[in-house]
């Protein structure tokens, strides 16, 4: 099972990557915001745990999204000043302080809802700022395999602890960015600041689709059994990946005309 679900992990680096290959460091970004990662684990939390801990897990995940957007857009706010490691770090201590304090709040099931939902897009609104432009990059193969390895390395640590931690340390291991921690390192040193700062923009757009994902399963794992519940997520959150693609495009447009 472990080295499936690294597996997945290395997949959705790779995916992420061959996509800012093509499109550009944002939609690289939006890919890699996407729960690429945690579905899988959840597949398979669903298989080998009761419904109810798997519930606990989502509703844990939930809680700490805000963090993970506060992980986030500190490294896009730092990564213009300082270097990766002050990033990474100031970033990973950001985490860790929100997620501190979100899991003590007592926050009721809807209103943790209504604050993951919320969360991406406020982030959003502060990173999108400083994002540059759309552009193809040229990710050099070597770097590539770097990336894989070391998401990986860092996924392992995680998904070991998640297996046998309680459903709020979990949760909070599960919602730690991984692909938004080990993907900035490479791109700040060697694309600069604006291009990561458009990685993370991306990275906060495909997050509405994490978000959708948990905050549907939740929901439907009370309703309904697991097989179901999880379709449900699947399709919640590629639904709201698609409309988010297409409000970003709508909101384009006004911007492309007047530059014309």
């Amino acid at each position: 099972m472990l080295v499936l679900k690294l597996a997945l992990v290395a997949f959705s680096v790779l995916l992420s990557t061959l996509a800012a290959r093509r499109f550009g460091h944002r939609v690289g970004g939006a890919v890699a915001g996407m729960p690429m990662i945690a579905a899988p684990i959840i597949a398979i939390l669903l298989l080998d745990h009761e419904p109810g801990q798997v519930r606990a897990v989502a509703l844990a995940t939930l809680v700490c999204l805000p963090a993970a957007i506060v992980h986030i857009v500190s490294f896009s706010v730092s990564a213009g000043r300082w270097g990766v490691p002050v990033c990474v770090s100031l970033a990973l201590l950001a985490y860790a302080c929100a997620a501190a304090v979100l899991a003590q709040l007592p926050l009721a099931p809807v209103p943790v809802s209504l604050l993951a939902l919320a969360a991406p897009a406020t982030g959003l609104w502060f990173a999108a700022h400083h994002a540059g432009p759309a552009a193809p990059v040229a990710v050099p193969r070597l770097e590539l395999v770097l990336r894989i390895a070391a998401a990986v390395a860092m996924a392992a640590v995680i998904i070991a602890g998640a297996d046998v931690l309680p459903p709020a340390v979990s949760g909070l291991l599960l919602a730690v960015p991984i692909t938004g921690t080990v993907l900035p390192c490479f791109t700040l040193p060697r694309y600069g600041a604006a291009a990561t700062r458009a990685l993370m923009a991306g990275f906060l757009q495909g997050l509405h689709g994490f978000a959708a994902f948990f905050i549907a399963l939740y929901w439907a794992l009370g309703a309904t059994g697991r097989l179901a519940a999880f379709l449900i997520a699947l399709a919640v959150a590629l639904a709201t990946a698609v409309a988010m693609q297409a409000l970003r495009q709508r909101l384009r447009r006004p911007e492309t005309a007047g530059t014309a």
